[in-house]
C-alpha cells in the first residue's frame, strides 16, 4: 500500500484552475476540498490543506461530506498556516452609490439579490436603528424602556413592517424576539409569531426595546434597511465616509458544515487555526424547542456538525457571529473542540443538541405530561441520532448571547458522555453551561472558571440544569406516587451520573450551581463557589460533597420524599436555605463544617443551625475554618481546622480554566469577594416575619430561592409555607408552596396589603383568592371566619 502525505495551498492570490501546489496554490478552500476527493483511494499518510493568511468570504457553506473523510491511516486536515491569521468569513462586499437623504442620513440603492441584517463598516458592526437607543454601558439589552410600544412612541412610526421587538422573559427566564407585521386601521401593531423561548409567559413589561425602524434612525452608526423599496439608510459614525470604507453584510449563517448521517459519517477530518468572523444574526429562526427545557434552538452554527466520527477544531477563534459559534446537532461521536476562542456570539458558543427521536416519550413543553400507562418504559436512547464521547478542552468564551438571552457558552441537550473540560467562561446573559435534560447523562464539568454570568436574566445559574424528563410532572406528590411504584423512573433517561468537580463558579444574580426541576443522577463535589452557593430543587440521587459555598449555602428547594440525595463535608457560609422541603431531607446530611468568622480563636461548636434545619447534620460543626488566603481564592483550610476533622479535603485552588499558555494570557479572572452575607436586592424592605391567616402559615415573597422555587416573575405576593389540618385554608385547597397574589380582585404584593384589605371588610364572608401554583395562575374560594387579620407568628408549635 503506497505511503506519502500530501500536501495542497490555498491563498487569497491563488487560482483555481492552478495545481495548488506551495508556487500555484488554490484560491478557495472549496477547490482544495474537490482536490482531496481525486486523490487515490488505495494510499495512505496525512492530507494537508495548507490555508495562507488573508480572508476568504464564502458564498455559499463549506460543506464537507462522507466522501471527504480522511482515514486514522490518512487524516485530512484543514490548517491555517499561521493560526489566527487565515479567516472565514460569511460576508458579502458591497459597493453602493451614497448620496444625501436628510438630516446627516445618506441612502444608497441595494440590488436585488443582496438582503441586509447586519452592516459592517470597517470591520465595525453597526446598529440598526432602535429605541431606546443601543448603550454598551447599558446593562440588559444594552438598552431598554417601559414606553418601546407606547401607543404614543407607535403613532410616530408610518410603517414599521420588518421591525423587531427584543425583550426578556415576562420572568426573566432568557429572551424573547417578535416580528412586527405592520399596523391595523386602528393604528395598533400587528405582530407575527414570538420567537426564542419555550416558555411561553409574555414580554417583560420593561426590559424591551425595538429595532428596524425608520423614524428611529437619529445616532451616529445607526442604519435602517427599506426592504421595499430597496433602499438603505445610514447616518455615518463620527468621522467616517462610508464611500471610502469597506462596506459589508452578512449572507450566510452557517460557514463550515460537516455534515452526513451515522450510516455514512464523514470522519478524520481535523480544521486547525483558522478565525471564523461575521455571520447572519439567527433569532428569527430560533423555534425549535429543545424537549421540556425552556431553550428554542436554531439547528445551525457558523461551524455545523452532523454525522461526524473522530472530527476536531483546534487552536479556532469564533468572533462577532450572528448566531450560534459551534452547533453539534444529532449523530456526532467523539468530536472535540480544544485550545478554540469564542468572543461576541449572536447565541451561543457551542450547543451539542441530539434529535428529540432519539428520546423515548419526548416532550416539548413545560406543562406537557403523559400517565404512567402512556411511558416507554425501556432505558435509554431510542436511536443514536445524538452526540456522545465528545470533548470541549481549553476553551476561553466570552459574551456570548449579544442576541439570544437563552444561551450559554456550552449548551447540553440530548446527549449522552459530553466532557467540558479547563474552559475559562464569562461575561454572559444566562448560564455558561446548561444542560437542558437528563438525556443521557455521564457528562464531565471539570476544572471550568465560570463567573460574570446571569448578567441579563434571572432564576438561573453559572451552572445550571434541567430534568424534566419523561417521569417528571410538576406536582410533587405525583411524582412520589409515580417514582414510588416504579424506583427507576428517574434513571430511564439519566443513565450515568453528570459529574461537576473542581470547578470554580460565581453567580451573583442566582446561583453558583443550580440544579432545577428534576435534575437527576449528580455527583457535585469539589468545586470553590464564590457567590450564589448550590441550589438543588426536586430531582433523585444527587451527591453533593467536598464543596466551599463562599458567602452563602446549600438551598434545597422542594424534594421528594425519598430522593436520595446527599449533602456531606461541605463548608457553607449561611444555614440551609430551604423552601417547600419534606420532613425527611434525602439520604445524608452529615459532617457539614457552617464558617463564621466570629469564632476565630475559639473552640468549634455544634451547627445547631444546620441539624435544625435537616434533621441530620448531628456530627456537624460551626466554627473558623481557617482558610489559608481568601484574598487571592485560597480557601483551602489550614491544618487543625474542624472542616478536616469531619473530613474535608483541601483540593486545588489555583488550577481553574484555559490551560494553554496563549489563552491563559487573553483571559480574565473572576474577583475575590469580600466575606460578607448576600440577599435579595429590596428584600429589606419587605417584612421577613412569619403570619397565620384562616389556618395558613404565610410570609412575604422576599428571596430568589422563593422566587426560584414558585417560578414567580419577583418578589410579589404572599407565600403559603403550611396549612393546619382542618383550617378554613385548608377547606378552601390552599396548599403549601402557593403564592396569594390577589383577594376579591384586589392584586395582593404584601402582608400590609393583606391586612390593609381585611380591615376594610365588615363582617367575615367568602374571600375570592388569586394564587400562583405550579407556575399558572388559578384561584380559590376562601370562607372566612372569625378575626380576619394576619396575626404575627412569634413561635411556630405547629406545622402541616
Amino acid at each position: 500500500m503506497p505511503t506519502w502525505p500530501a500536501l495542497y495551498y490555498v491563498s487569497p492570490r491563488g487560482r483555481d484552475d492552478d495545481d495548488g501546489s506551495a508556487d500555484a496554490p488554490f484560491a478557495t478552500l472549496r477547490r482544495a476540498r474537490d482536490a482531496v476527493r481525486l486523490l487515490d483511494k488505495s494510499r495512505t499518510g496525512p492530507i494537508e490543506i495548507r490555508v495562507l493568511p488573508g480572508t476568504y468570504r464564502l458564498s455559499r457553506a463549506l460543506r464537507l461530506e462522507a466522501q471527504d473523510s480522511g482515514s486514522q491511516l490518512s487524516p485530512i486536515c484543514y490548517k491555517a498556516e499561521r493560526a489566527g491569521e487565515a479567516v472565514i468569513s460569511g460576508t458579502r462586499v458591497l459597493s453602493l452609490d451614497w448620496r444625501a437623504y436628510r438630516g446627516g442620513i445618506l441612502q444608497a440603492e441595494v440590488p436585488e439579490e443582496i438582503a441586509i441584517d447586519t452592516l459592517i463598516l470597517d470591520g465595525q458592526v453597526l446598529r440598526m436603528a432602535r429605541y431606546p437607543k443601543f448603550d454598551p454601558e447599558g446593562g440588559i439589552l444594552n438598552g431598554t424602556s417601559a414606553d418601546a410600544l407606547s401607543p404614543e412612541r407607535v403613532s410616530r412610526w408610518a410603517n414599521p413592517a420588518g421591525a423587531w421587538i427584543h425583550a426578556l422573559h415576562s420572568h426573566q427566564w432568557g429572551g424573547y424576539h417578535v416580528p412586527i407585521m405592520g399596523k391595523d386601521e386602528h393604528g395598533e401593531l400587528i405582530l407575527g409569531e414570538d420567537r426564542g423561548n419555550n416558555r411561553r409567559m409574555g414580554l417583560h413589561r420593561r426590559f424591551r426595546f425595538v429595532e428596524n425602524v425608520f423614524e428611529e434612525l437619529s445616532a451616529p452608526g445607526e442604519w435602517y434597511f427599506d426592504v421595499s423599496r430597496r433602499m438603505l439608510y445610514l447616518m455615518p459614525p463620527e468621522g467616517a465616509d462610508p464611500a471610502r470604507c469597506l462596506v459589508e453584510t452578512t449572507c450566510l449563517a452557517n460557514l463550515v458544515e460537516l455534515f452526513a448521517s451515522e450510516r455514512e459519517p464523514v470522519h478524520n477530518i481535523g480544521i486547525e487555526g483558522f478565525v471564523f468572523r461575521y455571520s447572519d444574526r439567527t433569532f428569527a429562526l430560533t423555534s425549535e424547542p429543545l424537549l421540556r427545557s425552556d431553550w428554542m434552538i436554531h439547528r445551525g452554527g457558523a461551524c455545523m456538525l452532523e454525522g461526524t466520527e473522530d472530527c476536531a477544531l483546534t487552536r479556532c477563534s469564533f468572533d462577532r457571529l450572528g448566531g450560534n459559534a459551534l452547533m453539534v446537532s444529532g449523530y456526532n461521536r467523539r468530536f472535540r473542540a480544544e485550545s478554540c476562542s469564542f468572543a461576541d456570539s449572536g447565541a451561543s458558543d457551542i450547543v451539542f443538541a441530539g434529535r428529540p427521536e432519539a428520546v423515548r416519550s419526548p416532550l416539548f413543553e413545560y406543562g406537557q405530561t403523559l400517565e404512567p400507562g402512556e411511558l416507554d418504559l425501556l432505558p435509554g436512547p431510542r436511536n443514536e441520532s445524538y452526540p456522545a464521547d465528545c470533548l470541549v478542552r481549553d476553551c476561553l468564551m466570552t459574551r456570548c448571547g449579544r442576541t439570544e438571552k437563552q444561551s450559554a457558552g456550552v449548551e447540553i441537550a440530548i446527549s449522552r458522555r459530553i466532557t467540558v473540560s479547563r474552559c475559562s467562561i464569562y461575561d454572559l446573559p444566562r448560564a455558561g453551561i446548561n444542560i437542558g435534560d437528563g438525556c443521557f447523562g455521564g457528562h464531565v464539568i471539570e476544572r471550568c472558571d465560570v463567573f460574570d454570568t446571569v448578567k441579563e436574566t434571572g432564576d438561573h445559574g453559572a451552572f445550571n440544569s434541567w430534568g424534566r424528563d419523561r417521569f417528571w410532572v410538576p406536582e410533587i406528590a405525583q411524582i412520589d406516587r409515580r417514582v414510588g411504584a416504579f424506583p427507576e423512573l428517574p434513571f430511564l433517561d439519566a443513565l450515568e451520573p453528570v459529574a461537576i468537580r473542581n470547578n470554580r463558579f460565581q453567580c451573583e444574580h442566582g446561583w453558583d450551581i443550580d440544579l432545577d426541576d428534576g435534575s437527576s443522577n449528580y455527583h457535585i463535589h469539589d468545586n470553590l463557589c464564590l457567590g450564589g452557593g448550590i441550589k438543588n430543587r426536586e430531582g433523585y440521587r444527587r451527591i453533593v460533597e467536598n464543596n466551599v459555598m463562599v458567602n452563602n449555602g446549600f438551598h434545597p428547594h422542594v424534594w421528594q420524599r425519598d430522593s436520595g440525595d446527599v449533602f456531606r463535608r461541605n463548608i457553607v457560609f449561611e444555614a440551609y436555605a430551604d423552601i417547600g422541603m419534606p420532613e425527611k431531607w434525602g439520604s445524608e446530611f452529615a459532617d457539614n463544617f457552617l464558617h463564621s468568622p466570629g469564632y476565630a480563636g475559639k473552640a468549634d461548636v455544634p451547627a445547631a443551625e444546620l441539624r435544625a434545619k435537616s434533621g441530620g447534620d448531628e456530627r456537624s460543626l460551626k466554627g473558623d475554618a481557617r482558610f489559608i488566603d481568601p484574598a487571592v481564592g485560597d480557601y483551602r483550610v489550614a491544618e487543625g481546622s474542624g472542616a478536616l476533622a469531619l473530613g474535608f479535603r483541601n483540593f486545588a485552588m489555583d488550577d481553574f480554566g484555559v490551560a494553554s499558555s496563549e489563552l491563559k494570557a487573553k483571559a480574565r479572572r473572576p474577583e475575590m469577594p469580600a466575606a460578607i452575607g448576600r440577599g435579595f436586592p429590596g428584600s429589606e424592605a419587605r417584612s421577613v416575619f412569619e403570619f397565620q391567616w384562616q389556618g395558613a402559615y404565610v410570609k412575604n415573597v422576599t428571596s430568589l430561592g422563593e422566587i426560584s422555587a414558585t417560578g414567580l416573575p419577583g418578589a410579589d405576593g404572599i407565600f403559603v409555607l403550611g396549612i393546619l389540618e382542618g383550617s378554613q385554608a385548608a377547606k378552601a385547597g390552599l396548599r403549601t408552596r402557593d403564592v396569594i397574589q390577589g383577594l376579591d380582585g384586589s392584586t395582593l404584593n404584601s402582608i400590609d396589603d393583606l391586612a390593609s384589605l381585611c380591615r376594610s371588610i365588615a363582617v367575615p364572608s367568602a374571600l375570592r383568592l388569586s394564587i400562583w401554583r405550579n407556575q399558572r395562575t388559578d384561584s380559590c374560594e376562601l370562607a372566612a371566619e372569625g378575626d380576619i387579620l394576619p396575626e404575627r407568628v412569634l413561635v411556630r408549635l405547629q406545622r402541616d
